[in-house]
């Protein structure tokens, strides 16, 4: 794995990590949040009882009320209060239990107001008010609760697999690259969305990802700028390795086919693409971010490696059409570039690539 793979392997898993830290610590928060509300409620109703205590002593003072008839009234005033605090603590007891087991099911929607928690459910089917506009009524007042029918998922996409080239006027069989020693790696994020409200059948695919394209060539070749043109060359010594990578940025769209799982609760709708067939097709646009050569020989009995860094009159932007098919996360995947591997070439040559796409 080269440097700049292992770099945005690293990049990618960063993001993972910090995303997940992120909602671990708001998870966190809410539980707080609640457990200082605990606290909160014993000093609201001690407060409370102490203001209305404060109120009965006065009556007594003007004479309204006896001091046997005072005693009764702080003596239930006292037992209200306690069974408030039992009552609204037994409230945010069973919240936090909500919570830490249903992490990612639950919301807390106004921690100012213990009582507006929300469950998070849609309600009635019929509740269309529930389903448009995703809100629930607490009290009198509008709340928000977590998305019930969830349409976007995203998925981390790793490919590998051989590459080569098509090249005018020859076949395949023909190519001036090795077959099994040119390869390909590709990762990227991709997010998918149902296109149908009620059906998943069709789903929009679309992200970036970064392609990794290599080309060795046959017969102790390597290759050469001369001016506008790249070509193929002998080498002077024994080359224990040439290779040429192409490093692209792209953004890939396609559109998928194929049945899913169907799991609805009282809570939620999704669809589950687990073990499932899957076809795909589409494209992609981009960008060269980058080619360099890399030769391996051996000179006066001296191991030596040289890397260029160079345009070598490849294509600046990237374009073509990819398809995949499988089950579930593991797919069959095919691309084939249109724009031409070098710039004015007499011959024009196209990268192509056959793998396998896992998505994660």
């Amino acid at each position: 794995m080269t440097k700049i793979t292992r770099f945005l392997v690293g990049l990618v898993l960063l993001f993972l990590v910090q995303n997940i830290t992120a909602q671990e610590e708001d998870y966190k928060k809410k539980i707080e949040a609640l457990k200082e509300q605990k606290d909160k409620i014993t000093k609201q109703e001690k407060n409370a009882l102490k203001i209305e205590i404060e109120e009965i002593n006065k009556r007594v003072e003007r004479g309204s009320i006896s001091s046997s008839e005072a005693e009764t009234l702080k003596t239930e005033a006292a037992k209200k209060r306690a069974l408030n605090i039992e009552n609204r603590l037994a409230i945010i007891d069973n919240k936090l239990a909500l919570l830490e087991r249903n992490k990612d099911e639950v919301m807390v929607a106004d921690l100012k107001d213990e009582t507006s928690f929300i469950e998070v459910s849609w309600g009635d089917e019929d509740d269309l008010g529930n389903r448009l506009f995703g809100v629930r009524y607490a009290n009198g007042e509008r709340k928000r609760v977590i998305k019930y029918d969830r349409r976007t998922y995203s998925d981390l996409v790793i490919a590998i697999g051989l590459n080569n080239a098509l090249i005018d006027g020859q076949s395949l069989n023909d190519s001036p690259y090795k077959i099994g020693g040119s390869r390909f790696f590709e990762m990227g994020v991709q997010w998918r969305t149902r296109v149908f409200r009620n059906s998943n059948f069709m789903r929009l695919n679309y992200g970036f990802s970064f392609q990794f394209n290599g080309l060795k060539p046959n017969d102790n070749q390597f290759f050469v700028e001369n001016g506008n043109q790249t070509e193929l060359q002998e080498f002077e010594f024994e080359l224990n390795k040439s290779k040429l990578r192409m490093d692209n940025l792209v953004f890939p769209v396609h559109f998928e086919f194929g049945p899913s799982k169907y799991r609805e609760t009282e809570k939620t709708i999704r669809y589950s693409l687990h073990r499932k067939f899957r076809f795909g097709i589409g494209g992609y646009g981009g960008f060269n971010i980058g080619t360099r050569q890399k030769l391996k020989y051996v000179f006066n009995g001296e191991r030596v490696k040289d890397k260029f860094k160079r345009d070598y009159n490849t294509s600046d932007l990237i374009y073509g059409l990819s398809a995949y098919t499988g089950v579930g996360g593991t797919l069959l995947y095919v691309k084939y570039d249109l724009n031409p591997i070098f710039k004015d070439a007499a011959v024009e040559q196209r990268n192509i690539s056959l793998g396998l796409r896992f998505d994660l």
